[in-house]
């Protein structure tokens, strides 16, 4: 199970990744940092936009998906919402509960960092064994 899940499309996943985090990242910490954005409108820019640059990297490059359908884009939307959502919700309180005694700006940014770490491994389970996934013939 592990040597299939760490298999050659992991690793162009992670090349993707590390793509999508570059960008979105960048967009995150400047929303919020740079514009004072709060925590949600930051992090969901995040997603936004590395979601589109993820749709088009993932369903070509890394999944090889040749399906033309909007079920595939329903799907990749879901998928990316729902790992949102959960990674993000959960991280916020996890850090705010270990950082309590810090600032609210750096109990945030310790909780983007975190919530990209939980999105990142949802989102590869979700994009391979959901949204991407062979259809068998």
């Amino acid at each position: 199970m592990i040597k299939k899940l760490l298999d050659r499309t992991f690793w162009k996943f992670i090349l993707v990744g590390i793509i999508n985090t570059i960008v979105g990242t960048g967009v995150m910490f400047l929303c919020y940092n740079a514009f004072h954005l709060n925590y949600w409108v930051s992090s969901a820019m995040n997603y936004i936009i590395g979601s589109i640059v993820s749709y088009f990297l993932n369903k070509y490059f890394t999944f090889q998906n040749k399906q033309r359908s909007w079920k595939i884009v329903i799907k990749f939307i879901i998928n990316i919402s729902v790992c949102y959502l959960i990674a993000y919700g959960v991280a916020k309180p996890l850090v705010a509960r270990i950082l309590s005694g810090q600032s609210v700006t750096i109990q945030e940014n310790g909780a983007m960092l975190v919530g990209m770490c939980l999105f990142v491994g949802l989102n590869y389970l979700g994009q391979r064994f959901f949204a991407f996934k062979k259809e068998e013939t």
